[in-house]
C-alpha cells in the first residue's frame, strides 16, 4: 500500500472541490427558485417580520458563502478515502442537503411556516451529527460546517418569530398590487 504525497491529496481535494462547490452552489440556486422573485412574492412580503430579520441581499449572500463551506466540507471528507466513517459522513451529508433544499419550497412555495420550522430542526440535528462524524475524520471539514449550524440556529430563530408573529401565515392571501377595485 503506497501512502499519498502531501502534493497527491492536495490536488485530489482541489479536484473535489471543483465539483462540489459548483454543485451545492447550483443545486442552491435551483431551490430558491421556487420563491417568486427570490422570496420576494406577496406572501413572504405581507408577512411580519420580526426586528432582528435581516436586510433582504443578506440571504443570498450568506447561504452563497455557507455553500462554499459546505462544498469544501465535503470535498475534504471525499478525498479521504479509506477513511473509517466516510460513507456515513457522505451519507449524512446528502441527507441534510436533501432536507435543506427542501425548505424553500416548503417555506415560500407552500407557505408552511411550521412545517418549515420542524424542517429546520431536523436539518439541525441531521449536520451536527453529519458535523462530528466529518470531526472524526478531518477536523477542519467540521469546523467548515460550524458557521452553517450557526446560521441554521439564526434561520430557526427567525422561523420561529414569523410563526409567532404571523399565525395563520399558511392561510394568508396578500392583496394582489394589481388587483382593481369594483365597488
Amino acid at each position: 500500500m503506497e501512502l499519498a504525497t502531501k502534493g497527491q491529496l492536495r490536488w485530489g481535494f482541489l479536484r473535489w472541490a471543483a465539483v462540489t462547490v459548483p454543485l451545492i452552489l447550483l443545486l442552491g440556486f435551483a431551490s430558491s427558485q421556487v420563491a417568486p422573485s427570490g422570496g420576494k412574492s406577496a406572501w413572504y412580503q405581507s408577512l411580519t417580520k420580526p426586528a432582528v430579520n435581516p436586510p433582504d441581499w443578506v440571504f443570498p449572500v450568506a447561504w452563497s458563502l455557507l455553500y462554499v463551506l459546505l462544498g469544501l466540507a465535503l470535498a475534504m471528507i471525499l478525498n479521504a478515502r479509506g477513511a473509517r466513517h466516510r460513507g456515513l459522513a457522505i451519507g449524512l451529508f446528502v441527507v441534510q442537503m436533501a432536507l435543506n433544499l427542501a425548505w424553500t419550497p416548503i417555506f415560500f412555495g407552500a407557505h408552511k411556516v411550521l412545517a418549515a420550522l420542524i424542517l429546520l430542526i431536523a436539518i439541525f440535528v441531521v449536520a451536527l451529527i453529519a458535523t462530528i462524524v466529518f470531526g472524526r475524520i478531518r477536523s477542519a471539514a467540521a469546523w467548515l460546517m460550524v458557521p452553517y449550524l450557526a446560521w441554521l440556529c439564526f434561520a430557526g430563530g427567525l422561523n420561529w418569530q414569523i410563526l409567532q408573529l404571523n399565525p395563520g401565515a399558511d392561510t394568508l392571501v396578500p392583496q394582489s398590487s394589481d388587483a382593481q377595485m369594483t365597488i
